[in-house]
């Protein structure tokens, strides 16, 4: 009998090298007009920096498929990789964490992808490229019970219709949506397919009112304006202020955040923590607004740690956090 994964996980893979700048090298000044924040650094020098950290295997997407495979659940990547030196190195970091690597496909005359990520304090700023990539789905022997999609290169749009087709062809399978920047920035008229055919959505408060093209600040509103759109269980984050969702029966939920045990390391991977516990924890049987209680516990623990997946926790040691939750931790209905 062919084998059927819990959780595939389909978009881009890539390296992150981590530099982090010295503070008296590099400044951040703040627009205050429109609260945006700028990287400054000297032009035409040579600007000494403080340390590098090269991590293999990372994106939304892979991110994603280790934290569910960490909290138990069985899982597999779809994605693309050249034929070099770092194509290889993610490969082996996947299989040493135990994702399948059956869909990943390597490309003779493609490099892998490889990112650049300038640390300063716990925020960064990162330089991207996109490989150009023939996307296409796998054939998968048995349907997964979740697809967990997110950031690909912006030549992929026939892709994601692919995607919508297959889950409106296999609804056994729920699709997970987490939007990637130029992904956002398609909208929902191009990607109508795919809003429709969502199980889990995922996005923050800044993404959401750019989605629905609104300046609307009630969470509740927003959430049914984008459970309008089709996904059946919207989550919005809102970084320190907590996260949100509905439940089957449209009610509200909120939920605050864990709090740090000690000042955040490096936010890299806050929100693919997030999303993909959550969706964890929805595909080992818990309602919303359970799974609104573990997805910060995660977040929590990768920030303490460089890169996305270093702090990613077991299964075990997420109960763990669960059980010893200050007293307010716990998620309340709101309207």
């Amino acid at each position: 009998m062919s084998h059927q994964y819990d959780f595939v996980a389909i978009g881009d893979i890539l390296m992150d090298a981590f530099i982090e700048l010295e503070k008296d090298q590099a400044d951040v000044s703040i627009d205050m007009d429109t609260g945006r924040k700028t990287l400054q650094m000297p032009f035409g020098n040579k600007v000494p920096y403080k340390s590098v950290v090269v991590v293999p295997a990372v994106g939304n997407s892979p991110n994603a498929a280790v934290s569910a495979h960490r909290l138990g659940l069985e899982t597999a990547l779809v994605s693309d990789i050249g034929h070099d030196k770092f194509g290889k190195e993610c490969l082996d970091a996947l299989r040493q964490e135990g994702i399948a690597t059956d869909f990943v496909k390597v490309h003779e005359g493609k490099i892998t992808n490889y990112h650049y990520v300038l640390r300063y304090g716990a925020e960064r700023t990162i330089l991207i490229q996109h490989e150009t990539y023939p996307y296409s789905l796998p054939d998968f022997p048995v349907p997964p019970r979740y697809i967990y999609f997110s950031s690909v290169g912006e030549h992929g749009l026939a892709f994601h219709h692919e995607i919508a087709t297959y889950v409106k062809e296999h609804p056994e399978t729920k699709l997970v949506f987490q939007p990637g920047t130029f992904q956002i920035k398609l909208g929902t008229v191009e990607l109508k397919d795919v809003y429709e055919v969502t199980e889990i959505f995922f996005c923050n408060k800044e993404e959401s009112q750019e989605i629905l093209k609104t300046t609307e600040q009630h969470m509740p509103t927003l959430l049914k304006q984008l459970q309008a759109l089709g996904p059946k269980i919207p989550v919005i984050t809102d970084g320190p202020n907590g996260a949100y969702t509905l439940d089957a029966e449209g009610q509200a939920w909120f939920m605050p955040m864990y709090p740090d045990p000690a000042e955040p390391v490096d936010r890299t991977g806050a929100g693919d923590s997030f999303a993909s516990t959550f969706t964890a924890a929805i595909a080992l049987g818990k309602t919303p607004d359970e799974a609104l209680a573990w997805g910060p516990i995660n977040s929590m623990s990768v920030v303490q740690k460089v890169g996305a997946q270093a702090g990613l926790l077991t299964r075990a040691k997420l109960e763990e956090y669960l059980a010893n939750r200050p007293a307010d931790y716990v998620a309340k209905k709101i309207d």
